[in-house]
């Protein structure tokens, strides 16, 4: 499933920062270096934490110092050898301890809604390798990132009315103990409410936050007017009938594709949904059960992914196409001081190696961008730009790449005068170029 993290404010509740954030997947082969994603979100977008479904060691490391939060996903896969502590230890040590605190990591999601895909090895040791992996970061020192799952919201048995809602009976030998260990770590239950799989033609206001009359909730008396705050409080009613109504919500997934079949989907749609959603969780209204909270959200997802599996929507719930254009105004862009107008775009540029340069300074300049960090995998064999299979070609992407990562100043872009800046875009074919 989709998911990702966008901060559109600094948010608190108590002392902590609350979020908008969104969800990083790479499912694709046409996707900028991760340098370029940090750069693009700290300088154009309102963006401050992401969401990403391992432990990219390359990711990771360019998220180092740039103030942007990573939350940082353990697969499924990994799950049953992690309730050893000696095996969550050396995953702590490989994956974490190298990154951290200069990357800003704040959860370690164990799992992708494992209850959702209903294998009862996976189930069973789900809790005992969240408790495994928590104590193996408090051996090595780490307080401050917090051990959550998430979960699909088919681990609702009823959801309606909010007030009523209650897990599924099968579900409880692993959400109690979870829930427990969650309020002991005083960590968040990480949900995905995606409103687009319960929408219906007669429900299009109440789940795209559109001004609507709302459902009463025959128990509390409670008039909800959007299908997100009724799925939150049914959760949190679930927590409540346990014993633990004060453990804390965080969003892992939701978000509205742009193309699909059978379900109304259009930019459009999408910009209203994410748009809307934004602002309210933004705002501190909370939810009627869980109110003047600020909860962390992640928006499913950073960029439209061409290799991800499944219905055409799986490839597009992405806020941003790989060359860094909007698919649709979500509100996330950065807007100048005055007036709350969006800021102009500025010129779109590219860097190319001249036409003149030599052999010997064009692979200089290769070596030179590649030994300081932009990834340089798309330019070898297999990679999206290593055709055409020639020295400026290969250069010239690195050089641009380059030239965006440290700020699109002019005199980034002269490698002792073997550069040109140009407004012609020089991609081709599945080589896009970052402008």
């Amino acid at each position: 499933m989709p998911i990702l993290a966008l901060s559109f404010l600094f948010l608190c509740l108590s002392s902590t920062v609350h979020s908008i954030g969104v969800n990083y997947g790479t499912l694709a082969n046409n996707l900028p270096a991760p340098s370029q994603v940090v750069n693009f979100l700290k300088t154009q977008t309102l963006i401050d934490s992401v969401k990403i479904f391992d432990t990219n060691p390359d990711i990771l490391r360019a998220f180092a110092n740039s103030g942007i939060s990573v939350a940082v996903t353990v697969g499924n896969g990994d799950i049953v050898r992690l309730t050893n502590l000696r095996e969550a230890r050396r995953w702590v040590n490989a994956n974490i301890k190298p990154f951290h605190p200069q990357t800003r990591i704040n959860y370690i999601a164990v799992g992708n809604e494992v209850l959702h895909w209903g294998d009862s090895t996976l189930m069973s040791n789900l809790v005992p390798a969240m408790k495994s992996i928590n104590h193996a970061l408090v051996r090595e020192g780490i307080k401050d990132i917090k051990v959550t799952s998430p979960h699909s919201m088919g681990i609702l048995l009823i959801s309606e009315p909010p007030s009523a809602g209650r897990f599924r009976p099968n579900y409880g030998a692993v959400l109690a103990p979870m829930l427990e260990f969650l309020q002991e770590t005083r960590a968040p239950l990480m949900v995905n409410p995606y409103p687009y799989f319960g929408y219906s033609p007669k429900m299009d206001a109440y789940a795209l936050f559109k001004p609507n009359r709302g459902l009463r909730d025959k128990n509390t008396g409670i008039v909800y007017t959007n299908m997100f705050d009724a799925t939150l409080d049914a959760v949190h009613s679930a927590a409540k009938a346990m014993g633990h109504g004060d453990v804390d919500l965080v969003i892992g997934e939701t978000g509205w594709p742009t193309v699909c079949e059978g379900l109304p989907c259009s930019p459009q749609i999408a910009s209203q949904y994410n748009a809307n959603l934004i602002k309210h969780v933004s705002s501190g209204k909370g939810t009627p059960l869980m109110p003047n909270r600020k909860f962390d959200t992640y928006i499913f997802a950073l960029f439209n992914e061409n290799l991800k599996p499944g219905p055409i929507a799986e490839q597009n719930w992405g806020l941003f196409r790989p060359d860094f254009t909007p698919v649709y105004d979500a509100g996330i862009m950065r807007r100048t001081q005055r007036g709350g107008g969006v800021a102009p775009a500025p010129a779109r540029k590219w860097c190319v190696a001249k036409k003149e340069a030599t052999s010997q300074q064009l692979q200089a300049n290769i070596d030179y961008v590649c030994s300081s960090g932009v990834d340089c995998k798309v330019i070898q064999p297999g990679g999206a730009c290593f055709e055409p299979n020639d020295l400026w070609s290969h250069a010239s992407f690195i050089m641009n790449s380059y030239y965006h990562v440290s700020g699109r100043h002019d005199y980034n872009c002269d490698f002792s005068h073997t550069a040109v800046l140009t407004s012609v875009d020089p991609s081709i074919g599945t080589c896009k170029y970052v402008s």
